[in-house]
């Protein structure tokens, strides 16, 4: 059980940019025989999602929450080796963010923990077009898309990620989850650009995937489910309809 103190205790030093003491918060905290993927969701991801909260109040300066994420960073990369190794699902999921999503952690922390649960995970990260996740998941064709976006200004490019991949219909029993404070913000967003799934948090997520926690909206496609949006479709991605 997590300490009722250990948040206090390690946001101090983190806002700090204090990579010594943060890192003795964490040891002690492993040592009192919390597993790192309870760690990765009881310490970290609120801890991140608090920076995100004081940064958006101005609470907290860029700068400190510049060094909180590159902490936390560096202590999610540590802990990676740690996590448990669970038997292998035979489920593929790729964790992509939204093409111009800056703040990667929380879906590098999604992509460890679903491989720590059995997925065969592929994390692509930031800085992608919609083009080039679209021909990765054409090559990969995984069970799950988890899209990942912090902001507003990432909610158009989301949209139309989604839009293109409901109008090809090349992947009708994939699921399309997406996460972050894009979505967190703004009650019924993943509906209303038609997601299948949805997830607040890294562990939500794994329940969700696993079908642990009922999803709602997570129909099947088909190619006249909705009324189409003209897009353009990369022309080296190969699809069959």
């Amino acid at each position: 059980m997590i300490k009722e103190n250990i948040l206090a205790r390690y946001l101090e030093p983190l806002l700090q940019g204090d990579r010594k003491a943060c890192r003795g918060v964490i040891e002690e905290t492993l040592q009192s025989g919390i597993p790192a993927n309870s760690v990765y969701t009881n310490i970290i991801w609120p801890i991140m999602v608090e920076i995100e909260k004081l940064l958006r109040n101005d609470k907290i300066t860029p700068i400190q929450e510049h060094l909180a994420t590159r902490v936390n960073r560096n202590i999610v990369d540590q802990l990676q080796n740690k996590l448990p190794r669970r038997t292998s699902k035979n489920k593929k999921i790729v964790v992509c963010c939204a093409p111009e999503e800056i703040q990667e952690l929380g879906a590098q922390m999604m992509t460890d923990l679903f491989e720590s649960n059995g997925w065969d995970v592929r994390f692509l990260g930031g800085g992608l077009t919609n083009d080039d996740i679209l021909t990765f998941t054409n090559e990969y064709v995984p069970d799950i898309l988890l899209i990942y976006g912090t902001g507003p200004k990432q909610a158009p490019g989301v949209r139309r990620l989604i839009d293109t991949i409901k109008s090809v219909n090349a992947w009708p029993d994939m699921l399309i989850m997406v996460s972050g404070g894009l979505f967190n913000r703004a009650e019924g967003l993943w509906q209303e650009m038609e997601a299948d799934l949805y997830a607040e948090t890294a562990l939500e997520a794994l329940q969700v995937a696993s079908g642990d926690k009922p999803a709602a909206n997570c129909e099947k496609r088909t190619i006249n489910r909705r009324k189409k949006r003209r897009q353009r479709v990369p022309e080296d991605l190969t699809v069959q309809i």
